[in-house]
């Protein structure tokens, strides 16, 4: 009998934990921690918010940037990406080149086995993305 019940404790908790599944949330900051198949480099701070009205826009590691998205199930999508132009090391702005160009190429998002969000090209390595705490 003790058994049973340890058991059916033990089923109900884990039934807890898996019932909420992760979402990507509008309104919300993520922090950019890969471009592809590189890690971004020290200190720059790449961000995306997704806002409820279409419109996203975050840090470049040194632009600002701003686009119209759609957003429809597990389908992401981009358009016409602009952002302001202020010059930065040079590293800085390829970093940022090679962000935008990817932003640009995205077609789907999933979420990884660790929860981080990802953003998938029709070809190649994905954006991945951690929710800014705040």
């Amino acid at each position: 009998m003790k058994r049973f019940i340890l058991t059916a404790m033990v089923s109900v908790g884990l039934l807890g934990c898996a019932a909420e599944p992760v979402k990507l949330q509008q309104n919300r900051s993520y922090i950019l921690e890969w471009i592809g198949e590189r890690p971004l480099m020290d200190y720059s701070h790449l961000t995306i918010t997704l806002g409820e009205d279409g419109r996203a826009y975050g840090n470049g590691g040194c632009n600002h940037w701003f686009a119209p998205y759609t957003l429809e199930g597990d389908k992401l999508s981009f358009g016409r990406i602009g952002s302001t132009r202020k010059m930065c090391a040079p590293a800085l702005m390829e970093q940022e080149q090679r962000f935008l160009q990817a932003l640009e190429k995205v077609q789907r998002w999933d979420v990884s086995p660790i929860d981080q969000m990802r953003f998938w090209p029709a070809e190649g390595k994905p954006l991945r993305w951690w929710l800014e705490e705040g």
